[in-house]
This record gives structure tokens, sequence and C-alpha cells, in this order.
């Protein structure tokens, strides 16, 4: 059964603004200690973007998004977002939210054992 699921993907001109949902299940958004989004641009690996603890407080980005993405958590909605702003040709990719039941560095996609199915993000130049 699909437990995650993405929306808010599209084609944006460089500088414009996307906002990502992933919407969970009830019965197990509160087992999720640890959120995220990975992408992957064809040909190439995947990339951790940004991760969240159950209680929204701690987020973490990779270095390439930090202050133009924004990771957040709304628990009462079983739903995880992802703001991205100024965006750029390069973040052009397949975005996937992904959740893991255990305390987790979250950086890796092994740590996670569940994934969305991918929305797209297409950024032109």
């Amino acid at each position: 059964q699909v437990q995650l699921v993405e929306s808010g993907g599209g084609l944006v001109q460089a500088g414009g603004s996307l906002r990502l949902s992933c919407a969970a299940s009830g019965r197990t958004f509160s087992t999720y200690v640890m959120m995220g989004w990975f992408r992957q641009a064809p040909g190439k690996e995947r990339e951790f973007v940004a991760g969240i603890t159950r209680s929204g407080i701690n987020t973490m980005y990779t270095d390439s998004v930090k202050g133009r993405f924004a990771i957040s958590r709304d628990n009462a909605k079983n739903t995880l977002y992802l703001q991205m702003n100024s965006l750029k040709p390069e973040d052009t990719a397949v975005y996937f939210c992904v959740a893991s039941s255990r305390v987790v560095g979250g950086r890796r996609p092994d740590e996670y054992n569940t994934w969305g199915q991918g929305t797209q993000v297409t950024v032109s130049s």
C-alpha cells in the first residue's frame, strides 16, 4: 500500500517557487520519527535534500539548497512540506518524500524504510 504521496511538482522558471506536499496515512505518520526529501536527476545518484524530526524543531539541509528551501511538518494534517524558493535549473529532478520509523542520521537513502512515488520538478533557465 502507498504510504506517502507527493504532490506540488511542476514546471517553473528559474527564480520561481514551488511548494511540495507529502500526504501520509494517519495511522503511520506518528511512527515517522524522521522524514525528509531526496531528489534524483536522470543519470544521477539519489541526493539528500532536507530532513526533519518528529517535533519539527530540528531540520537539516544539503548545502546547495540551504537558505532557499524550507522543510516543515504538520503532524495534525499528516503532511510534510518542502517550500522551494529561488529555484535553479540544477534543482530539476524527481523529488521523493521519505520516512523512517527509527532514529537515524537522516542523510542516507538506506536509512529510510518508506518512500513516496516521486513528483517531478523542472526548472527552466
